[in-house]
Parts: structure tokens; C-alpha cells; sequence
């Protein structure tokens, strides 16, 4: 039994309860068009098709359908066996696909066999980080990137405070019952359980990924997203795009592999 194992079930349950709306929930749902276009766009950064590409976290396979669109050989994997249920339908006879039913801590997919890894809205939820991103450097060939879609979910950034205030007040008028936003109290109960419960932000996800064996680790812009969801939304979800910090990050594993910075021998000083 793996640490946090009740709190990693009650995460699965919880996703799976969402599958059957969570394509109707904005956030999660990717529209056609400009959207799909500003959410593809990080992507082309993993290098050019054809690639081998795993993604974690696939849910109900909306990123699947961008990365897969961009030319690559996609393994898209959850632990939800739900989400996995409507991935595989809405992607159903696509060549270049394979959905599998893993956990996204330990795929248990062979050594340095793929040339990208990808997810979104993943890392917050992880009950050992660390033994994931060991994990994820593990199946990456040298040379291969990681692609990672995330955020602070825990408090509403300063410039959001008053779209959060306006959210709020709106819900408790005219709930939104495909929306299960980050305050809702089964969210807030998994989250305060959860390592990255103080916040998750590309500064403090950056040092764990190094001391993985990451390099080449830099931040891209989530705005492009941001706006391209405004200009397609309604207000409420106009409003929600400004509440939390996005954030996008780029990773590599070095072409010439070293030991992760934990397990370095430390050199003399000069």
C-alpha cells in the first residue's frame, strides 16, 4: 500500500463521480477554434511529429484530441476508469492511440520510452510528488520534454479577489450544477489533505523537477488561454478565468543523463 492511499482513493472517486459532466464544466471543456488553437500552442514546444507522447491525467480526452491532432503517437492515461470510459468513446477507431488504466505516479511503462510526457491540471492533485516526477524522468528518453498545465487553486490571486467575490455570491443565487469549481467543499476537503495544499506555482514546482533531474526549465505564458476562453465565454466564465494563477511549464531531461541533484555526491568547495 502506497502513502496516502486513502486520500489517493477519495481522489479517484471523486473523478470518477465527474466524468458524466465534466465535458459540460467550462475549465475542463476545450472549445473548437481560437481556444483549442491557444491550448495546442505550448504543445508544438515538445518538438516535431511524430513523437511519443504520454499524457497523464487524460480525463475525458479533450487535450488528447489536441496533441493527437498535432501528429503524435499518444498513450493517454488516468486511474479513473469513468473518464477513461468517455475517452475512449469520443476517440473511438482513431489510429496512433491507446488509452490505458494507470496511475499517473507509477505508469509502470518501460524505461525511456517516450519523447514527450504531457498534463494538465494534474501536478495540484499528486499524493507523492516526488515519487511521480522520479517516475516521469524514468519513461522519458534523453533529450525528451515535459509539458505541464497548472495553477494555484487554493486562494484567488490579488487581482482575482473580486471576480472570486462576484463568483460567489452568483453561486449561491443560481448554482451551476456542472461546475465544481475549487471552493466546493469535496475540492477544499481533498485539497487541504493534499502536499501542494499551501498553493502550487510554477517557482515551487520548478526546484522538485530539478532535484528530479529536470533541466532546461522555464515558464510560458498562460494568458494566450486566458484570453482566448474570454473571448468565446459569457460573464460568469469571463469572471473565472481572472480568479486563479495559471501557469505553464516547460522541462527537459538532459540529453546526457546525470543523477538527480539528491543523489549527487557533493564536490569540494575551491
Amino acid at each position: 500500500m502506497t502513502a496516502n492511499h486513502d486520500l489517493a482513493e477519495d481522489i479517484r472517486e471523486y473523478w470518477s463521480r465527474r466524468s458524466e459532466t465534466f465535458d459540460l464544466a467550462f475549465g475542463h471543456h476545450i472549445a473548437p477554434g481560437p481556444e483549442a488553437v491557444a491550448w495546442a500552442e505550448p504543445m508544438r514546444h515538445l518538438g516535431p511529429a511524430p513523437l511519443k507522447v504520454l499524457e497523464l491525467a487524460c480525463g475525458t480526452g479533450e487535450v488528447t484530441r489536441l496533441v493527437h491532432d498535432l501528429g503524435h503517437d499518444v498513450t493517454a492515461l488516468d486511474f479513473a476508469e469513468p473518464m477513461l470510459a468517455v475517452a475512449r468513446a469520443k476517440h473511438s477507431g482513431k489510429p496512433r492511440l491507446r488509452f490505458l488504466h494507470a496511475d499517473a505516479q507509477r505508469t509502470m511503462e518501460p524505461d525511456a520510452s517516450y519523447d514527450a510526457i504531457l498534463c494538465r491540471h494534474l501536478v495540484w492533485t499528486l499524493t507523492e510528488p516526488e515519487v511521480a516526477f522520479a517516475d516521469w524522468f524514468r519513461v522519458l528518453r534523453p533529450g525528451g520534454r515535459l509539458l505541464v498545465y497548472d495553477g494555484d487553486w487554493t486562494r484567488p490571486a490579488p487581482s482575482g479577489r473580486l471576480a472570486a467575490w462576484i463568483l460567489a455570491r452568483w453561486d449561491r443565487l443560481a448554482p451551476d450544477p456542472c461546475h465544481d469549481g475549487a471552493m466546493s467543499e469535496r475540492h477544499v476537503d481533498i485539497m487541504r489533505r493534499l502536499p501542494a495544499s499551501d498553493g502550487l506555482t510554477f517557482r515551487r514546482l520548478a526546484p522538485l523537477l530539478e532535484a528530479a533531474g529536470f533541466a532546461a526549465i522555464h515558464e510560458l505564458s498562460h494568458d494566450p488561454i486566458a484570453r482566448a476562453q474570454r473571448a468565446t465565454q459569457g460573464l460568469r466564465n469571463r469572471l473565472r478565468t481572472q480568479v486563479y494563477r495559471r501557469f505553464i511549464l516547460i522541462a527537459e531531461k538532459p540529453a546526457r543523463t546525470e543523477l538527480p541533484r539528491r543523489f549527487a555526491r557533493s564536490s569540494p568547495s575551491c
